[in-house]
């Protein structure tokens, strides 16, 4: 078994105003079977309701507190906490504290899918090799 140690090689990204973001795993860093995502958000920051279809996701706070939800129920959750979502639920999280809410996610993929409320049925890929890039972490989910 090769181990496969990764170190981001750049400064946080600006994924949404008020979020920056670190890809540490994912298919574009050899992973297969796991996605990891640092991000740190700003008050009223977070990321809006969306799904990963496929694939477990776990969301652990580090430091803030936020107000998570996964579909209609709403939990405020501060640092130390890990949430569960299941695959294919809708969920998302809102920074309501009045510090920095930095989070790490972890995905059963090394290519999770995403799909946001506000573009359905548009489908991207997280932390894929693909060249034609949505954002710095996302690109076309490309079937087959």
């Amino acid at each position: 078994m090769d181990v496969i140690v990764t170190r981001p090689e750049r400064e946080p990204v600006q994924w949404r105003p008020g979020t920056s973001t670190v890809l540490h795993a994912g298919q574009v860093t050899g992973a297969t079977q796991v996605c990891v995502i640092e991000q740190w958000h700003e008050p009223g920051g977070g990321a809006p309701t969306h799904r990963h279809s496929g694939s477990e996701e776990t969301l652990t706070v580090l430091e803030g507190t936020s107000e998570f939800w996964v579909a209609d129920e709403r939990e405020r959750v501060e640092a130390g906490a890990t949430i569960l979502i299941p695959a294919g639920s809708w969920h998302g999280f809102e920074n309501v504290g009045q510090g920095v809410l930095h989070i790490v996610a972890v995905l059963a993929s090394g290519v999770p899918l995403v799909e946001y409320t506000d573009e359905p049925g548009v489908v991207l890929e997280i932390g894929t090799a693909a060249r034609d890039r949505r954002d710095a972490h996302r690109a076309p989910h490309r079937a087959g």
